[in-house]
């Protein structure tokens, strides 16, 4: 009788989690680990979306259920002669040395502009002539789509990068600083995970001349 007894004392092993199923917010199908987004203009989200939904909003915003949604674009560019000296950077006042531009379509005098820290997006919204007489000047300031794309930029003391990039990979830059940001500085493992990221993105990316620089084609 012991002996019988014995399989139901043992600890008991936890059923297997099923990874969770992502679904397009809009019609629920199920949608691949990689798929677009939508950004809902007024909220100021993004929205996960099958390829089908996603089409609906391509280069024009539209109306659904009184909100605006425009389709995330995947293009990516870079501008060589791009510069940005420390006092234009400085009067930003962004305490750290990368944040990413967004303009909103809703105020067309305003930019935002955010920085990932360990609790997220940090936003910071610009006067205009702030933006467009230091980021904006460059090549790339004039490519820049509304709500859908931002103006990703590093700058330090040796060196001044920019970069035209989807606004979802703006957002997977803030996670990435989320779940691996340790201490004051950050630590080794966050910023290798940060320069992974900038160099999967230069190499996708194509200059404002037309020329690649290797990666995939976007």
């Amino acid at each position: 009788m012991t002996a019988s007894l014995r399989r139901f004392l043992a600890p008991r092993e936890a059923p297997p989690v099923e990874p969770a199923v992502e679904r397009c917010e809009l019609c629920a199908a199920e949608v691949a680990p990689e798929h677009p987004h939508l950004v809902d203009v007024a909220g100021r989200a993004l929205k996960c979306a099958c390829r089908p939904c996603a089409l609906l909003f391509v280069d024009r915003p539209r109306e659904m259920a009184g909100t605006a949604y425009r389709t995330v674009p995947d293009r990516y560019r870079y501008d060589p002669e791009f510069s940005l000296g420390d006092a234009q950077w400085d009067a930003l006042q962004i305490p750290v040395g990368m944040a990413f531009f967004l303009r909103n379509s809703l105020r067309e005098d305003a930019v935002v502009a955010c920085y990932p820290s360990p609790a997220g997006a940090t936003e910071s919204e610009l006067d205009l002539s702030e933006f467009v007489d230091g980021v904006g000047a460059g090549r790339l300031g004039t490519m820049l789509e509304p709500d859908v794309e931002a103006l990703l930029v590093r700058h330090d003391t040796t060196r001044s990068e920019c970069l035209l990039v989807p606004v979802d990979a703006c957002y997977r830059l803030v996670g990435l600083v989320r779940r691996h940001w340790r201490g004051f500085d950050g630590g080794a493992e966050a910023w290798n995970h940060i320069d992974r990221f900038f160099d999967d993105a230069r190499a996708r990316a194509r200059d404002v001349g037309g020329s690649h620089r290797g990666g995939p084609s976007r």
